[in-house]
Formats: C-alpha cells, sequence, structure tokens
C-alpha cells in the first residue's frame, strides 16, 4: 500500500525543529553531536536506545537535557540487584475512604513518563529487565490483572558500563534485539573536555528552553512514518542484512569465519526507519542508500555474534560491519 502524500512544510517544521534542538542540548553537552543525532533519531522512529560508556561521559545529561528540550516527563530508574519487576511498573496498595470502605488503587512505577532513563540496566536481575523490554514492547504493563497504558510518547534510553562487568546480567541477544540502536559514547577530544570542565566549575547554570511539546513529537513520529521509500534502498538494507547471516548464499566467506548468528528482520526494518528519519531530519523526502549506510553500525551491532575465530582474531562486531559495507 503505497503512503500517504506528505505536506512539505511539516518536512521543513521538522528539519527546523531538529536544529533548534539540537542547538539547546548543545548548550549543556559539548561535542557528541553523532550520539545526539542518533538519539533524536531513535526518537522520532519510536524505537528505544541502549547506551553504553564508561562513567563520567554525561549520558544521564542528555536524556534529561533532551526530556527538558522536549518539555517532556522524565523518570531515571537506578538498576540494582535488589530491584523488583513492581519497583518500576507499580503496585496496587489498599486505600481508605473517608467512609472507612478500603479498596485496592494502582499506584504508578516510575516507567509512567515520557523519557526513562534506565540507568545500569544489566545490574538488575533478568525478571525485572524483562518487565522493562515487555513494558517497551507493548506499551502498557499488568498489575493484579489489571492492564494499565504507558504515557505516550513513550521513550526508553537504557545505559550500560562497559567496565566492571563481575555480579552483572547481560542482556540475552533476543533482548538486546528490542532495542533500535546501540549508541557507544567514546571520551571527548582534548578540547571538548577542556570546554567541558570550563563550563562546569564555573560556578554558572545553562536553562534549556522547551523547543517541541508531546503534540509536535506525535506529528514528526507519524510523519517519518509515511515517508516513501524508493525500492533500492529497501533492497540495501535487506542484502545488508542478509550478508551477516553466516548460512546465507550471498554470506561473504569473512561472515562465514568470524559470525555465529547475523541480523533477523527487525535490522532490515529499524534500517529503513533510521534512514527515513535521517533523511526528514535534514529537510529530504525521502532517503537515499547512504542513508542506510549511515544507520548501519547503530542497527548491527548488537543483532550480531561474533564466533569464537573472531574473538581469537580480536575482530569485533563493528569491524565486520565496516568490512560489510565496504565489500559487495
Amino acid at each position: 500500500m503505497p503512503s500517504p502524500p506528505q505536506d512539505p512544510d511539516t518536512l521543513e517544521d521538522l528539519s527546523a525543529a531538529y536544529d533548534r534542538l539540537r542547538n539547546e542540548i548543545g548548550k549543556v553537552i559539548v561535542g557528541q553531536e553523532d550520539i545526539v543525532e542518533k538519539v533524536v533519531v531513535c526518537l522520532m522512529a519510536r524505537g528505544h536506545t541502549l547506551l553504553i560508556g564508561v562513567p563520567g561521559l554525561a549520558k544521564t545529561l542528555l536524556v534529561r537535557t533532551l526530556a527538558q528540550a522536549l518539555d517532556l516527563d522524565f523518570s531515571r530508574i537506578q538498576f540494582t540487584p535488589d530491584l523488583m519487576p513492581s519497583d518500576i511498573t507499580g503496585t496496587e496498595i489498599i486505600q481508605e475512604t473517608a467512609d472507612g470502605t478500603r479498596h485496592f488503587e494502582f499506584a504508578a512505577g516510575p516507567l509512567f513518563a515520557n523519557i526513562v532513563l534506565a540507568d545500569e540496566i544489566n545490574r538488575t536481575p533478568p525478571k525485572t529487565q524483562a518487565a522493562l523490554l515487555e513494558a517497551m514492547q507493548e506499551q502498557h504493563v499488568t498489575a493484579a490483572g489489571d492492564t494499565h497504558a504507558l504515557d505516550s510518547p513513550f521513550f526508553v534510553l537504557a545505559t550500560q558500563n562497559p567496565i566492571e562487568q563481575e555480579g552483572t546480567y547481560p542482556l540475552p541477544e533476543a533482548q538486546l534485539d528490542r532495542f533500535m540502536l546501540n549508541l557507544w559514547l567514546d571520551y571527548p577530544s582534548f578540547d571538548e573536555e577542556t570546554e567541558v570542565v570550563r563550563s562546569t566549575t564555573a560556578g554558572t547554570s545553562t536553562e534549556v528552553r522547551p523547543v517541541l511539546s508531546a503534540d509536535d513529537l506525535h506529528t514528526y513520529q507519524a510523519f517519518v512514518r509515511n515517508i516513501p521509500v524508493a525500492d533500492n534502498v529497501i533492497e540495501h538494507a535487506v542484502d545488508l542484512v542478509t550478508r551477516t547471516r553466516p548460512d546465507a548464499d550471498a554470506a561473504p566467506d569473512f561472515v562465514q569465519d568470524y559470525l555465529s548468528y547475523g541480523a533477523g528482520p527487525r535490522a532490515s526494518q529499524y534500517l529503513v526507519l533510521g534512514a527515513k528519519t535521517l533523511a526528514a531530519l535534514q529537510g529530504r523526502m525521502t532517503p537515499v542508500e547512504e542513508d542506510i549506510r549511515r544507520m548501519a553500525v547503530p542497527v548491527l551491532r548488537h543483532r550480531i555474534v561474533p564466533s569464537f575465530n573472531a574473538e581469537a582474531d580480536n575482530v569485533s562486531s563493528v569491524d565486520l560491519i565496516e568490512r560489510l559495507l565496504t565489500e559487495k
């Protein structure tokens, strides 16, 4: 079924809104332009993000600043080994009315927010991780047999610390696949870190102004979904994903040697959705193959499983993706 005609004015508004959003976030976050872009792409595409970086790289500050610039409710959940599913979803509590009668009432947990920071998601047991991932997928939680819809828009940004893995609960591949993007924060450059130190030790604060409302975000999210995509762009995404599967006829020899499992169809879907959003943010009505390639690493990094041979040869998943992009 063809996509409905798109309004060029909405495209222009979206691109201008993205520029305003970047400027507001840039008041607080120094550098990290690519990370900011990909987080906004994921938000506009109605996906969720897994953000990985060592402590002190402003992961929490980035998410909080994004929520402020979007005028959305923000909630931070610090995941710990003793956290239970009801601690994040909410639970039924007994309430007593003025006439002395008692009844159960649902007390909403911290998941009931527009932007949720799931801090160090790998430090909580699998049952609590599963409760979060179910909420991400279904957009509701269930307590005492009743279903409670989550707020909309609903965007989860989960963080992981790549060091200190002792005593953690790594997310299995099936749950990692629920995240649209996997973004890695790197250390800032010398100049960027100098600016960070200068701005954060001066005793001044920066006010972040809301530049987008929830209604604006709903409009832009719907707009992105309806952007038309040429067949060759879709085929480029599917071809790239297919070549990550070791048992596929199109798989190169190095994929058969270095990958145990390739990416599933959800990777193709997210590549196209991400490409659509990239194009819209830049004021273009339709994506091109280069947009697919720009989304390849964050979409595929957590969806392919390197083999023992790759580990032995010190070949990472990113190395394999970049090689796939350069070899046909």
